[in-house]
């Protein structure tokens, strides 16, 4: 049987989220006079395609960021994120998950994310498919689960709505509070699509049912298929967008049901239209496995697909990832989408609307703290007679916290518990103001030189508009540059997170380790156990004790300075068991040791369960990069 790679992409609970918190009085503070932050008036623009192999997309704008998941044909999940649609050309990918099970270990295709609402409250929901390892045949859905709100995970395993049976591109609807599961399945020599309903985000019951087969020409251009089924609602009607014909041929292209009965459980409560809605045009060809997203400041409907630039090119890796804004049409008494034509690789096409805000936004991401060298406060924003000042202030309350968010290029942005962005208006005049993409609110992250045998992990912080460093305020000190060199505190209870795979940094069980000796750290699934929380300690000049609750910390068994010597969980106190975290200018963390100079690595560039940790020279390779999530 012939079996195509696969992504689903529907448009469910995403957008901007507005917010503002109640700032508290705080003591010490030393206040800054601050500007508004400039308008820009160049509106923002890209080109499709935007990333070159980028089969089956699925992307949502959430909370300041852009995400987006492509297939990838391996045993793991990429997302990648940007606050702008054009930088996720060049976002780093970022394995969220990965799979050594042999049942579900391989041939990842068509990831879809959805933040549904469950006991725990919100979550994301990753749906994907994939089967084994020698072929396509046991291709079937599986589902994962966020920690909490934020789409890069961490995530948990919840299953499978079908283990047993050949099913492809999941998607969720959601209709009068009740969840239904779409998906393609194969019957005899036709691919069609399926609906039923669910109890959870994971688990289907009541009857399947078969709502399209291919009828008409248009769905049978090499093979008969309707696929990768994919919602979209306006004004309470209900519309599934589906992919017909065979993704091999030039002639891959969009198909439109509409909900015209109440219980879509019904197949007689679906009209299929009888014509394609978006084919080939403009030198693009198979358009297909479409997704829905809204623009910043959801005013706009876009739509994210995957295309070829020949006719010869098919359901492989030469598919590219491409997005165009697209309007609502009045048909009679109908409402119906109108997606036009692809537009033509290399056209220049205006952002989606908002990308240069003004946007207020409770960015996801790791909370920090930053901390200044010479007097030892914190970068803080307070609430004072109506405005928001950026303040010195003692490090104990939540408003001289912020979340540390990647934009691009080896910049970062600072944002505030308002969702407001930190900004530079000239040296020495700092404020807060809602993101409008400004070169004066993103910031440079760079280690401060020291002397190799007194290493230091103190950094600077460096404006992209005019090249200065961020400065204490009314800083008096013997030497001037303490007055420019921060740590990076970060807050709370994390998770440490490989790229490579998306498992946590864990202490390892008794099963696996020798009772004479520490524990092992190694990476698994996160499971929400306290062997896998971890906080940043401060000890001094910019290192951190990696400790739990148990007072265990991250070390270095033996107190070794040879590359290749495993993690442990040792006793807290030797340098053997402190760490720098640095900020990379791809926007991930390298974790490295105060006494060896060597930094946390993945051993063998494992992605299963109980892959030992160890420490070794710093080759740059996503081995050697974690990220620090929050977890609840």
């Amino acid at each position: 049987m012939l079996i195509k790679n696969k992504i689903v992409i529907g448009a469910l609970c995403a957008g901007l989220f507005l917010a503002a918190c109640a700032e508290k009085e705080m003591k010490k503070t030393e206040p800054v006079a601050v500007a508004p932050a400039a308008v820009v008036d160049e509106a923002p623009s890209f080109t499709n395609p935007i990333i070159p192999n980028g089969a089956d997309p699925w992307l949502q704008f959430y909370k300041g960021n852009y995400y987006l998941t492509t297939t990838t044909w391996t045993s793991q999940l990429v997302m990648r994120k940007s606050p702008t649609l054009a930088g996720l050309a060049n976002a780093t990918p970022i394995n969220i998950w990965s799979e050594s099970e042999a049942d579900r270990c391989c041939n990842f295709w068509a990831f879809e994310f959805h933040r549904l609402m469950s006991p725990q409250g919100y979550r994301w929901y990753v749906m994907y498919t994939s089967g084994t390892k020698d072929n396509f045949d046991g291709q079937h859905l599986s589902v994962i689960e966020s920690d909490g709100d934020d789409p890069m995970g961490p995530y948990t395993y919840k299953g499978s709505p079908m283990p047993k049976s050949w099913n492809i591109d999941g998607t969720y609807l959601t209709l009068n509070n009740q969840l239904y599961l779409l998906w393609s399945e194969w019957q005899k020599d036709e691919q069609l699509l399926w609906i039923a309903k669910m109890s959870n985000p994971w688990t289907i019951v009541g009857e399947r049912t078969i709502i399209s087969r291919p009828t008409y020409e248009w769905e049978k251009s090499g093979m008969k298929v309707n696929e990768g089924p994919e919602v979209l609602q306006k004004d309470g009607k209900t519309f599934i967008v589906f992919s017909a014909s065979f993704c091999n041929t030039p002639d891959y292209k969009l198909g439109v049901l509409e909900l015209t009965g109440t219980d879509p459980i019904n197949p007689s409560s679906w009209n299929k239209i009888d014509k394609p809605f978006f084919e080939k045009a403009n030198g693009v060809f198979g358009p297909g496995h479409n997704g829905f997203f809204k623009s910043p400041d959801e005013k706009e409907d876009w739509l994210v697909y995957h295309g070829n630039s020949s006719a010869e090119q098919g359901c492989g890796q030469t598919r590219a990832l491409r997005a165009q804004k697209f309007e609502w049409i009045t048909n009679g008494n109908k409402l119906l989408p109108n997606f036009g034509k692809p537009v033509a690789s290399g056209e220049k096409v205006k952002s989606p609307s908002g990308e240069n805000g003004p946007l207020v936004a409770q960015v996801q991401g790791t909370t920090v703290q930053l901390v200044n060298k010479a007097n030892q406060l914190c970068l803080s924003s307070v609430l004072e007679n109506g405005q928001t000042r950026v303040v010195q202030a003692a490090c104990d309350a939540a408003n001289a916290q912020w979340v540390l968010d990647y934009t691009s290029d080896g910049q970062y942005r600072l944002v505030n518990g308002q969702g407001l962005f930190l900004s530079q208006q000239n040296a020495g005049e700092y404020s807060v103001a809602p993101w409008q993409n400004l070169a004066q609110q993103q910031w440079k992250i760079s280690t401060l030189e020291s002397p190799p045998e007194a290493p230091t992990a103190w950094v600077s912080i460096n404006n992209q508009s005019n090249a200065k460093n961020f400065a204490a305020q009314n800083c008096s000190t013997a030497n001037a540059q303490d007055c420019t060199a921060w740590r990076i505190q970060p807050v709370g209870e994390l998770a440490i997170s490989s790229i490579q795979s998306g498992k946590v940094v864990t202490i390892a069980s008794d099963k696996t380790t020798s009772k004479k000796s520490s524990p092992k750290i190694e990476l698994n699934e996160w499971s929400k156990q306290a062997v896998q929380r971890w906080q940043f300690v401060h000890t001094d000049n910019g290192f951190y004790s990696i400790t739990n609750d148990a007072k265990q910390c991250v070390s270095v068994a033996n107190k070794s300075i040879v590359p290749g010597m495993v993690l442990v969980a040792g006793e807290c106190g030797d340098k053997s068991s402190q760490w720098s975290v640095e900020f990379l200018a791809n926007g991930v963390q390298k974790i490295s040791n105060r006494q060896s100079g060597l930094v946390m690595d993945v051993a063998s560039c494992g992605v299963a369960n109980h892959t030992p940790l160890a420490q070794a020279p710093f080759l740059n390779t996503i081995c050697q990069q974690f990220r620090l999530l929050p977890v609840h």
